[in-house]
């Protein structure tokens, strides 16, 4: 795990050095701190229910002289997976997947209090290409992330399973795509809200159905994708504001309160 955390810092630090090369006053660093919702498609465990952390840092590089195009980069860490009450269902012959429950003891009563958890911990890397609107304090952005799995643990019915990052049971890297929007709360201080999904199966499954006698009805291949939404605050460093003037006829601020100085730059 530290070896990958390594390798994700020399690539953030190589970005810096990259965009102090180009333009040192342009460069904008970034803490960021938030939670993450999620779910993995194709297990039928349904819903955002699982909640997890999201942080790290973050440099954004402008890439015009009014500074609404940005390149950014981020190095996170971010925890995913899935989790419900279990359905009677997961652990009968109506409803399983065989290799799934081959090590959980079917002898222990069904508790539906116990959760099906699913954890997946993952250092990250986005890079997004960022479109600002300085008037309203908005950004959107689009971009792809790299992801390397550090950390996996599942649990059905309150036992562990075997499953390990170097049990083969997931894929060790995680292409996703991802789309989010910044609202500037306050000065250097951001919410970000962003939406993430798995471009490529991070596990591969057979479903079996089967009816009360036993018989198979169907059987299914199910492949799992991360799917995630992310609540987070992003303070950014090396900025500047001064107060907007712009006002209607009514002597109301148009847009944001505040707007980020732009070196080199008059309107």
């Amino acid at each position: 795990m530290k070896r990958h955390i390594l390798r994700a810092a020399t690539v953030l630090v190589l970005f810096l050095f990259a965009a102090q090369e180009i333009d040192a006053q342009r460069f904008i660093g970034s803490a960021i701190a938030g939670v993450n919702f999620a779910q993995i498609e194709g297990d039928d465990v349904h819903g955002f229910y699982k909640i997890g952390f999201n942080g790290g840092l973050g440099l954004t590089l402008p890439v015009d002289r009014k500074q609404q195009w940005q390149v950014s980069i981020e190095l996170l860490y971010s925890m995913k997976g899935s989790v419900k009450h279990c359905d009677k269902g997961y652990f009968d012959t109506i409803y399983y997947a065989p290799s799934m429950f081959t090590d959980v003891d079917r002898s222990v009563p069904f508790d539906p209090e116990t959760k099906c958890n699913i954890s997946l911990d993952y250092v990250q890397i986005p890079v997004m290409m960022r479109y600002e609107d300085r008037y309203s304090g908005c950004s959107f952005g689009v971009g792809f992330s790299w992801s390397r799995l550090v950390r996996a643990k599942e649990v059905y019915n309150g036992f562990a399973r075997t499953t390990t990052v170097r049990s083969g049971t997931y894929k060790t890297s995680d292409w996703s795509v991802l789309a989010d929007v910044n609202i500037r709360l306050y000065k250097n201080l951001n919410l970000n809200i962003r939406y993430e999904y798995s471009l490529v199966p991070i596990r591969v499954e057979q479903f079996v159905y089967k009816n009360a006698e036993g018989s198979v009805l169907v059987s299914e291949t199910h492949k799992f994708h991360n799917n995630m939404l992310s609540a987070r605050l992003i303070y950014y460093f090396n900025e500047k504001f001064y107060k907007n003037t712009r006002v209607n006829k009514y002597g109301q601020v148009m847009g944001t309160k505040w707007l980020r100085e732009i070196p080199d730059y008059n309107e």
